[in-house]
């Protein structure tokens, strides 16, 4: 007769385990944030500590261009075109990368934050003139939030999902935000017209 194996179990308990992850609805309400909240969270970080200015620039083009924290850190000068107003976006998670326009106030603060960063070559860089890694990322997004008095842990991705549910909301064309957030699938895009208040509009009514 064979031996028989031993089986080791582990029960939820043990410390020999790492603690379980929370479920992402126990920690926030939502994955996305409003638009209103976006300018709370820009505001908090344009005004909290030495790197005030960048930090605030790198919020802002995370969510007017719906960057992934990886994306964020990664964008190089070169992938800039200051003179056109252009910026080569190139995604992660083997999306498609697209030339995206710039708004005149971000020419303006990519222009002095080039000035600031002189002999980096990576957008937004480190004081030592690298890049910023995405844990950093996550901080400057997280301590912004709570400066913001935002009720619930704020996250990189959640300015990424912001602008998706913003496009929708709008109105914009699916194929287009297929074609602005990178997605190789178009149902990873679809989840955003999903929350799309205005076909409900009018169904309150008596």
């Amino acid at each position: 007769m064979p031996p028989l194996k031993r089986q080791t179990s582990f029960s939820a308990k043990s410390p020999n385990l790492p603690p379980s992850k929370p479920c992402n609805i126990k920690v926030r309400p939502r994955e996305y944030l409003t638009a209103a909240e976006v300018k709370r969270l820009k505001g908090a970080a344009r005004t909290t500590g030495r790197y005030a200015f960048r930090d605030w620039l790198l919020i802002t083009m995370m969510y007017r261009h719906a960057l992934r924290a990886g994306e964020a850190v990664d964008l190089r000068w070169d992938q800039v075109d200051l003179n056109h107003g252009r910026l080569h976006v190139n995604r992660l998670k083997n999306g498609d990368s697209s030339i995206h326009y710039l708004e005149g106030d971000e020419v303006r603060s990519l222009r002095k934050l080039k000035r600031d960063y002189a002999e980096s070559d990576f957008i937004f860089s480190s004081e030592r003139q690298g890049p910023l890694t995405t844990r950093t990322v996550h901080h400057i997004i997280a301590r912004a939030g709570e400066v913001a008095g935002i009720r619930f842990p704020v996250h990189p991705h959640q300015l990424r999902h912001a602008k998706g549910y913003q496009l929708a909301g709008r109105g914009e064309d699916t194929r287009a935000i297929q074609a602005y957030m990178g997605h190789k699938n178009i149902q990873h895009t679809v989840l955003y017209t999903k929350l799309d208040p205005r076909r409900f509009k009018g169904f309150g009514r008596d």
